[in-house]
């Protein structure tokens, strides 16, 4: 099976998440996107942050009942912070007939080789990386180049949305609409417990 894994916070999960993991779904011919929430993020805290059980259950709600994509806890369950390799590896061992993408955004994927084991992160899985603007494609080939496993990267497009999770935590605190930012039971669950500070109006 061809599985195309997508980590990160989602704090909270976006259209731009589910249109990144659409466009990887389509273009590369995968049968299934695994969205992947952290637990602890190793190169950066979490802004805001409303707990990691909130940041799974609001990634459940953003797929709804679409068959192409799933949501793994399995970062939320182990401890410490949450390296790829590790999450590469349990998948790896799991479903050792899988082929694993790894989906990332341009200017994430530039700085893999800084990475814990960016070697075996691409022994483990084909870096399957989205077009995006401010980070030159060219760039992310020379990055991917200095690590064994990268030239196999397979890029993909996405239309431009500029939607971050910044911006819906901001308009919630603001008390201003996210709805059309995310989708509406994302919006209902952060309106019903109170997430980021405020009750944005739906």
């Amino acid at each position: 099976m061809r599985v195309g894994i997508l980590g990160g916070t989602f704090n909270p999960p976006h259209l731009g998440h589910l249109v990144c993991a659409q466009e990887a779904y389509l273009q590369l011919q995968l049968e299934r996107v695994m969205l992947i929430p952290a637990r602890i993020p190793p190169h950066k805290p979490i802004d805001d942050e409303p707990g990691v059980e909130h940041r799974l259950e609001l990634c459940r709600l953003a797929i709804g009942g679409d068959k192409r994509f799933t949501v793994s806890g399995i970062e939320v369950e182990r401890e410490g912070p949450s390296f790829t390799v590790d999450t590469l590896e349990r998948l790896s061992s799991e479903a050792p007939s899988s082929e694993l993408f790894l989906i990332l955004g341009g200017d994430v994927a530039a700085g893999l080789p800084q990475w814990r084991d960016p070697k075996r992160v691409l022994a483990l899985a084909t870096p399957a990386i989205a077009g995006r603007r401010g980070t030159a494609r060219k760039a992310v080939e020379r990055a991917l180049e200095s690590v064994s496993g990268g030239e196999r990267a397979r890029f993909f497009g996405m239309p431009r949305i500029a939607v971050s999770s910044t911006l819906v935590r901001r308009r919630v605190r603001a008390g201003q609409p996210i709805r059309y930012l995310v989708p509406d039971r994302v919006a209902a669950y952060i309106e019903q417990h109170g997430l980021y500070g405020g009750r944005a109006s739906r």
